[in-house]
């Protein structure tokens, strides 16, 4: 009989969203279940064995010197590491920190700001050790999760679009809330895998997705007819720090 693969969760700086996203998966779970053994995943159960693990699944950012050492052991111990949710892949909403003053936080925050150890920034785990695949979304897409697992289980590359959540909406038929409403919406530079459930809801899109592989931010800014500052606002959410996103932000910041 074929040994089970074994896969590994692991929690940084994070909500534990994207753990719950794995979690919710339940039957679908079953249909690999038979290649799959859940080796360490401390939300789900206490048992622990020993790596090396096949594969990684690595929540949240690195925001701690611990972090910075244990990430290390992490990809160590893996043959596959993916990250997963916008904290893994682009530092989490906890990245603000990269535009501010640490130091003047845990004066402001803590009582006893000298018990806190933290580092001066939040980083995704791309910038400390080498990533094998990013999942985006705050939280992930269930759908995309199951389909990078099965494709590591069955050494092939995962089938994930990289098109904008724009896509989506036309799928969906529904009727774009910028040129209808007038409505900001980063929807033209954010990744698919939501579903476009924001525009379905005559809402803009928030970037929950992080950046697509191509945005042009500097086109959409001009079309959303927004002032500076809500500019800095509106890409300061989950994915403050990602690439398109940080810059765009800085950008407008200095003007």
């Amino acid at each position: 009989m074929t040994p089970k693969k074994t896969l590994a969760v692991w929690k940084f700086s994070s909500c534990d969203g994207c753990q719950l996203t794995l979690l919710d998966c339940e039957d679908e779970l079953l249909t690999i279940a038979g290649q799959l053994e859940i080796a360490y995943f401390l939300e789900a159960s206490r048992a622990k064995v020993q790596g090396p693990y096949d594969v990684s699944l690595v929540e949240g950012s690195i925001t701690t010197p611990r972090e910075a050492e244990l990430i290390q052991e992490v990809r160590a111990n893996s043959k596959a590491l993916i990250t997963i949710g916008a904290c893994a892949t682009a530092g989490g909403i906890q990245a603000l920190r990269n535009f501010a003053d640490v130091e003047e936080f845990t004066r402001i925050v803590y009582a006893s700001p000298d018990y806190i150890s933290t580092l001066a920034t939040s980083t995704p785990i791309s910038a400390n050790v080498h990533v094998d695949y990013e999942l985006n979304g705050c939280p992930i897409s269930k759908q995309q999760l199951l389909e990078v697992i099965s494709a590591y289980l069955n050494r092939r590359r995962p089938r994930v679009r990289a098109h904008s959540v724009c896509v989506e909406c036309k799928r969906r038929g529904t009727v774009c809330v910028m040129v209808a409403h007038g409505t900001p919406c980063l929807g033209p530079v954010t990744h698919a895998g939501c579903g476009a459930i924001c525009p379905a809801y005559n809402r803009g899109c928030y970037g929950c997705f992080g950046p697509m592989e191509t945005p042009n931010p500097a086109s959409l800014n001009v079309w959303t007819g927004l002032e500076d500052r809500d500019l800095v606002r509106i890409y300061r959410t989950f994915n403050a720090n990602a690439d398109g996103f940080r810059e765009s932000s800085e950008a407008h910041q200095r003007q």
